[in-house]
């Protein structure tokens, strides 16, 4: 079977076939160089990293849009190192790891949402592949049942990923979440602390997650909201174009499935 009869029984545009993932290894090795430079100079914009790399200043600029890099900014209370062992607890895999597949890499983090005088608080798990959000989870507080309900949502739905990253916070570090992924067989991966910027991807979603959801105190009640945020996830997988993959996610995890399908077929 040629390409030709392949696109007509799978019912896609030839052209769909030679369809190769945009996610570039090149623009991923200079994230990790990113954030090694910022690791030492939290401070430093677009423009000193560029010429700390000796690079150009809108190559710098691209990839740290890509993947949500933004340096730290010190805002409102004074900012205070942790007096506790600066020694992480779990290595950073990503910067080694590029993710080339769907469920190989998982990025968690959680949000809190204004509601009726108090708050709710969202925590999500991130396919870094595609950015496609593979769980979420919403309770009225941030304990460390938020952060294993949205894993546990997430397990429930797709093939189990190989490593998770996060944040060190004590939700990611009770004994109950480092038992659960250990059970499931997935490796953990952390942030440094103070570095927001090693877990971007996150923070850039919530960023616009948090427009396109809109004022969360025009809803009557609580089921209300959790289903517009339902709703808000499914539209940002589906229909919302991510400037990243120029697609909505779901729609890149599909075009990726086809090409990896054909291959196959094709002996390629």
């Amino acid at each position: 079977m040629n390409k030709k009869e392949l696109a007509e029984v799978l019912g896609v545009s030839r052209s769909l076939l030679y369809y190769k993932h945009k996610q570039k290894d090149k623009d991923w090795k200079l994230k990790i160089e990113i954030e090694k430079v910022l690791r030492n100079n939290r401070s430093y914009g677009h423009k000193r990293i560029a010429l700390k790399l000796k690079i150009n200043k809108k190559r710098v600029l691209r990839v740290m849009k890509i993947y949500g890099i933004k340096p730290y900014r010190r805002r409102g209370k004074k900012w205070l190192k942790s007096k506790k062992n600066p020694l992480i607890a779990f290595t950073n895999l990503l910067l080694s790891k590029f993710p080339e597949k769907l469920n190989q890499i998982w990025v968690s983090d959680f949000t809190y949402l204004p509601f009726k005088g108090s708050w709710i608080y969202l925590a999500t798990v991130m396919d870094l592949f595609n950015r496609e959000i593979v769980g979420f989870s919403v309770l009225k507080n941030h304990s460390t049942q938020l952060t294993i309900n949205a894993l546990l949502s997430a397990v429930h739905k797709h093939p189990i990923t190989d490593i998770i990253h996060s944040d060190q916070g004590s939700e990611y570090l009770s004994k109950d979440y480092i038992n659960l992924t250990a059970s499931l067989g997935i490796r953990l991966s952390m942030s440094q602390k103070g570095s927001p910027w090693e877990n971007g991807y996150q923070e850039s979603f919530y960023s616009q997650f948090k427009v396109d959801l809109g004022d969360t105190n025009r809803f009557d009640t609580l089921g209300k909201l959790v289903y517009e945020i339902y709703q808000t996830i499914w539209k940002y997988n589906n229909k919302r174009i991510h400037t990243a993959l120029k697609m909505p996610p779901i729609q890149f995890a599909n075009q990726f499935l086809i090409s990896e399908f054909v291959s196959k077929k094709m002996g390629t």
